[in-house]
Parts: C-alpha cells; sequence; structure tokens
C-alpha cells in the first residue's frame, strides 16, 4: 500500500510540474516568432473602389509576387480619402504615421518605404520627413524613389505609354495626357516626359496638367497648331479618380472633354489609370527591388 501510494504521488508530482513547462514552450513560440519584412506601399489613394483595385491594388499584388519574403502592406497619403472610405465604406486605410507605428508595435525589424506616386514633389518630401523620424525603430529602413526619378524611367515611361495607345494612336489623333500639376519644382517632370516623347518621334502626344502647367489651353493650342481631328483624353495619374472623372471626362464647360469638344474636336476619353499597366506595375517592382538590394 505504502508503495501505491508513493508512486501516486509521484505521478501527481510530474502531471503538476509538467502544465507549467508545457503553456511556457506555447508562449516562447509566440514570442519568438519571426515576423516577415515589410514593404509598406504608400499611395496617395482614391475613394473609386474599382479603380484602387485594379491600380494601387495591382502594383501591391506585384510587389507581392515578385517579393514573397516580405509582406506587404498599405499607407495612403490623401487623409481626405481615408475619412472617406471609412465613413461611406467602413474601409480602414492607414496614413503613413499610422503605418509607421504599426510597424514598431508589430515588432518588424526591415522596412521599404515603396511610393506609388509619379514623382518626388510635396507629397512625397512628406513620406521622406515623416518616415526619417522612425530612423533607429528598425534595424533597416529604406525609402525607395518615386516612378518618374532618373532619366532611365523617363525612357521606359515613353514606352509605356506607346505600347499602351497603340491601339488609338493615328495620324489624325492627338493623344492628350492630363497630368495633376504641382506648384513643387517637380512640376518639370511634365515638361521633361513632352520632351522625351517629342524627341521619339511621337509628335501627336501631349502632356498637360489639371492645377499647374502646361495648362489644358496650353495643349489645346498646340493640337490646334498640330491640324488634328480627334483628340483622345488619357489621365497620367496612377489611379482613374475624380481628376479623370470629373475634370478630365466630366460634363461640365470647364472639363477637357468639353473644352476640346467646343473647340470643334472628336473627343474620346480612356478612363484608365497608370497603374493598371502591367508595364508600370513592374516598373515599381524593378524600382522597389532596387532599393531592397541596396
Amino acid at each position: 500500500m505504502k508503495k501505491l501510494i508513493k508512486a501516486i504521488a509521484l505521478m501527481l508530482a510530474v502531471l503538476t510540474v509538467g502544465a507549467p513547462i508545457a503553456c511556457s514552450n506555447q508562449n516562447s513560440g509566440n514570442t519568438g516568432k519571426t515576423v516577415k519584412p515589410v514593404i509598406l506601399a504608400v499611395s496617395f489613394g482614391t475613394s473609386y473602389n474599382d479603380s484602387r483595385e485594379k491600380t494601387i491594388g495591382a502594383i501591391e499584388k506585384a510587389l507581392e509576387k515578385a517579393y514573397p519574403d516580405y509582406e506587404v502592406r498599405r499607407a495612403f497619403t490623401a487623409d481626405t480619402i481615408i475619412n472617406t472610405l471609412k465613413e461611406r465604406d467602413k474601409i480602414e486605410v492607414d496614413n503613413v504615421k499610422q503605418a509607421m507605428d504599426r510597424l514598431v508595435a508589430d515588432g518588424v525589424k526591415q522596412v521599404v518605404i515603396q511610393p506609388t506616386h509619379i514623382m518626388s514633389g510635396y507629397e512625397y518630401d512628406d513620406v521622406v520627413k515623416l518616415v526619417k523620424e522612425y530612423e533607429g525603430k528598425f534595424d533597416s529602413l529604406k525609402i525607395s524613389k518615386t516612378m518618374l526619378a532618373e532619366e532611365k524611367d523617363f525612357d521606359e515611361m515613353v514606352n509605356i505609354i506607346k505600347n499602351t495607345t497603340a491601339d488609338i494612336s493615328a495620324d489624325d489623333t492627338a493623344i492628350v495626357y492630363m497630368g495633376h500639376g504641382t506648384e513643387h519644382k517637380a512640376n518639370e517632370t511634365y515638361a521633361k516626359l513632352q520632351e522625351k516623347l517629342t524627341a521619339a518621334g511621337m509628335k501627336n502626344y501631349f502632356v498637360g496638367t489639371v492645377e499647374a502647367e502646361p495648362s489644358v489651353e496650353d495643349v489645346l493650342e498646340l493640337v490646334k497648331a498640330g491640324g488634328y481631328k480627334k483628340v483622345a483624353l488619357i489621365p497620367f495619374m496612377i489611379v482613374c479618380g475624380d481628376h479623370a472623372n470629373n475634370d478630365m471626362a466630366g460634363d461640365e464647360a470647364d472639363s477637357w472633354k468639353s473644352i476640346f469638344t467646343a473647340a470643334g474636336f472628336e473627343v474620346q476619353c480612356v478612363l484608365r489609370g497608370l497603374g493598371e499597366s502591367a508595364d508600370v506595375q513592374a516598373l515599381v517592382v524593378k524600382h522597389c527591388g532596387e532599393t531592397i538590394g541596396k
């Protein structure tokens, strides 16, 4: 009997000691879980859900496919769009500060900031300034360049434009791209792209802006001087959002469609954001890879 009691006591002791050990191992596994490095895709954003998934979403998916060892996260720079999506659609999107704070809280050690902005204007400057405040909170923090930052980027964009408009370009048709425009010195991006298009022999291609120069009036004069009969309007923006649907293709008297129609041209509006192009997606992916490799 004494031997039996002793054996039972020993068994209970083993079970009592074993329970917390198993629990401790489980906690240790969670704490030591490997956190994947992150590519934070930073976009201006759009409230047009359809276009967002065809453009920003497509770029993010291309990044995920190209760099499977990284988690791709999203942040928008436009607070008005973030607020609209939250109130209208109950969709939560981080701004850049929220996204950075979340990366710190999640214990991410390696971060690549990949903007989808076309040029290095005020939006990009703000992102760089904010992100630099987080230096020292990660083992590695890299900021990639915008779409058109170097000479070779412009050359690639000219080829992308040529390929994506091959089905609508004709001798009697002016291909007019509408960019956003900015007071930032980066606005010279549009003039440089125009020079590149002209140098490539694409003399029926024109670039204007909504909020800067060249203006729609500037472009209209050039199209008139070229003797064209038709005009194809295309947004030179990552997404096909408010500017494209209203300022470019809207029915108001001051829309680009109305202005060119009133001037006697047959107008076609191509509602397609740059981000829909697989070649544009590839350009962003390439920039990201160059930054990862630094």
